[in-house]
């Protein structure tokens, strides 16, 4: 599997393989998570324009995965990593991860932080087995407070909501 940064061209490929990826939500009877629509196109071409877009793609070049992040409050947020129902298990979203966490290192940053479902099994209890931890409510920063506050807005329970967080080894 490579990792690549997204070209242009893949955006729309990308909403849908989000769409497509909400399945696992209906299958464990969260309709209303499955059916939100994926983020807006022009989400992915700021991440993609700031270099922040990642894809992992198949032997024909075509993205089976991707993450996204921005930077918030001296930290890189992961703000979305989603792979294609057919492609999972394999590892993909542990190396897409991976993939941020060495970039960031690169970077200067020194902690990731991402927003999740407490209870989903590939949500919380994954991100944990991948080194990420429970940020307290105590700990959360302004820019962490306003995407909570988005993710409310857009409808998401904030009781079932997790901040997690990873150090970042500096390079």
């Amino acid at each position: 599997m490579n990792i690549r940064t997204a070209h242009r061209d893949e955006l729309l490929a990308l909403q849908e393989l989000e769409v497509a990826a909400g399945v696992l939500f209906r299958n464990i009877g969260m309709t209303d998570v499955a059916e939100h629509p994926p983020p807006a196109l022009e989400i992915f071409e700021q991440s993609w324009e700031a270099g922040q877009l990642w894809v992992s793609v198949d032997d024909a070049d075509k993205p089976t995965g991707f993450v996204f992040v921005k930077l918030v409050d001296g930290g890189v947020h992961i703000e979305q990593v989603s792979v294609h129902p057919d492609q999972q298990g394999h590892g993909i979203g542990r190396q897409l991860i991976e993939y941020v966490a060495l970039w960031a290192a690169e970077q200067g940053f020194s902690v990731l932080t991402l927003s999740t479902f407490r209870s989903v099994p590939w949500n919380a209890p994954y991100y944990a087995r991948l080194g990420f931890t429970e940020l307290p409510a105590a700990e959360l920063t302004p820019g962490l407070i306003e995407i909570l506050a988005a993710e409310t807005a857009f409808g998401l329970d904030p009781a079932e909501r997790v901040f997690m967080r990873r150090t970042v080894a500096r390079q």
